[in-house]
């Protein structure tokens, strides 16, 4: 009962608002995702309605907001393609839920803890940053490529992110400019008036005003300035499909043909599915909750359940598989989310959308929502935050700017798996500074082994060894290496032998092999030692 009042005066209090901005930053990305897919533009929306409702009632999260993803769209179109049917493809959606549900009683999603936190906040300034470059051609009224497109290399047109803003820049549309430049002015004047308190800016939707503010342009060029109408070409606007009556309704469902569970490729592209959505969804996950002001911890296993639900009822119904999606997760925060709320919110527009508004939301044209993603963008890729993060040492700034740099020139889940693996070296290379101590005062040399010691370690272990100069007095201490590495005995072994030789007067605290037992006490074969 108190969770329930808890729902009812956010919804009231922020999410209804929160949950327009959603909505129009989903509504043309669905539609865009389908149709780089080669699916019916309405498998987009369906998906949308599917996850904006019952994913969110599922989800592990207060504030991810999931639907049809652009990271899916190579893998979706090339699975139609070689299926040679979009009702097989469903088959393999639905198994993928299966599986994503599997993965989820299995406890699979702690993994997605495993990502370094440099690596999320690379990803999150990156897709702010993908966003801006992606959009900036929107803005200037070059709509040729479809909504969501993220990917560097832009397959629908064989442009790039760099040649496509070249291009938009050259060949911009006059009517597009003065509508994106316009409700871009609006949405920083309303978010300055915002934080300055001013009630009615706090109350109203600054999302829905920037694109009454852009309808309301075009529909004036229309009366005054027809060369700037950009609704004479539907390139331009949102283009959702309008259903006359429940005949057409019908027509544009899709269900799947279960035939093809006799295809060996249904299962291949099912389970690739499953693992790229899953790590989508964990990696929206972790990036939601390092920007949640609440600072709330979303169950990971309950997302990968809803997650799977979700596909598997989208692809009963037709629709395109889901993953929780960052750009609509950081429009959701940004715009003042509190709770899942927000996100039911844009389901339930998405729905009304379809049903009972379309030739409204028709009259929208893309520029306008241009300017609203704009303005995610920059909120996610605020250069602040690249001074904050440099601040914190090279070995969190290095990894964060190389998952930048190669999701912005790639794509994202390869930018994800670079920067940690980048990661992953600064720590094997901290990990191997703070494994061997050593100080010296004059003659006296102390080598301390502060935790376990591996074959890894042994060029630093050499390397130490062979600095040593004759007279010193040299203690090594490995009372704190629970396990030492044979290369490593056989290492120290070798220089004890030889160490009177060169003048050094060497002493072991136990150092010591299950084997070998105390390396004081050990004598070992010489012929068969080398």
């Amino acid at each position: 009962m108190y969770k329930l009042k808890y729902y009812q005066l956010s919804l009231l209090k922020t999410d209804w608002k929160s949950g327009i901005s959603v909505f129009l930053v989903a509504l043309p990305l669905c539609l865009g995702i389908a149709l780089a897919s080669g699916a019916p533009l309405f498998a987009g929306l369906l998906s949308g309605i599917i996850a904006g409702i019952v994913v969110t009632l599922l989800s592990g999260s207060e504030i991810s907001v999931s639907g049809p993803a652009a990271g899916l769209t190579v893998i979706v179109a090339t699975a139609i393609k070689d299926l040679g049917s979009y009702q097989g493809f469903l088959v393999a959606v639905i198994l993928a839920g299966f599986l994503q549900i599997a993965l989820g009683y299995l406890k699979a999603g702690r993994f997605s803890a495993y990502f370094p936190e440099s690596v999320i906040k690379g990803m999150l300034v990156a897709i702010g940053m993908v966003i801006i470059l992606k959009q900036i051609p929107h803005a200037l009224g070059d709509d040729q490529d479809y909504e969501g497109e993220f990917e560097f290399e832009q397959s629908s047109d064989n442009q790039n992110t760099i040649t496509e803003l070249i291009r938009s820049v050259i060949d911009f549309n006059d009517g597009a400019v003065l509508i994106a430049i316009t409700c871009l002015a609006l949405l920083i004047v309303w978010d300055f008036a915002s934080k300055k308190n001013i009630t009615f800016f706090k109350l109203f939707p600054s999302s829905l005003a920037a694109v009454l503010m852009g309808v309301g342009i075009n529909e004036l060029y229309k009366l005054y300035a027809p060369t700037l109408y950009l609704g004479n070409s539907p390139i331009h606007m949102v283009s959702i499909p309008i259903f006359k009556n429940l005949n057409d309704f019908s027509k544009a469902l899709v269900f799947p043909d279960f035939s093809f569970l006799t295809n060996p490729q249904i299962y291949s592209i099912a389970i690739t599915l499953a693992v790229v959505a899953s790590l989508e969804s964990l990696l929206s996950l972790e990036a939601g909750d390092s920007i949640d002001p609440q600072k709330r911890i979303s169950s990971s296993d309950k997302e990968l359940i809803a997650q799977g639900v979700g596909n598997t009822l989208a692809g009963f119904l037709g629709g395109l598989p889901v993953t929780s999606v960052v750009v609509r997760t950081s429009a959701n925060v940004y715009s003042g989310a509190k709770t899942r709320m927000s996100s039911l919110v844009h389901g339930f527009l998405l729905l009304a959308s379809v049903f009972l508004i379309p030739s409204l939301m028709n009259k929208i044209p893309l520029s306008a929502l241009a300017a609203i993603l704009l303005m995610v963008g920059y909120k996610l890729a605020k250069p602040s935050i690249f001074f904050k993060v440099y601040k914190e040492g090279y070995d969190q700034y290095i990894p964060f700017a190389v998952t930048v740099l190669v999701i912005i020139f790639k794509d994202l889940l390869f930018g994800i798996f670079i920067g940690t693996f980048v990661g992953l070296l600064f720590v094997v290379f901290t990990n191997f500074r703070s494994v061997i101590s050593v100080v010296r005062d004059g003659n006296n040399v102390l080598i301390k082994f502060n935790k376990d010691i591996s074959f890894l370690n042994k060029p630093r272990i050499k390397n130490i060894l062979m600095d040593l100069k004759e007279g010193d007095d040299v203690f090594i201490d490995g009372s704190r290496a629970n396990f030492i590495d044979h290369d490593i005995y056989t290492m120290l072994y070798d220089f004890k032998r030889s160490s009177k030789a060169r003048g050094i007067e060497l002493t072991f605290k136990k150092v010591n092999r299950k084997i070998q037992g105390d390396i004081n006490q050990y004598e070992a074969d010489v012929e068969t030692l080398h």
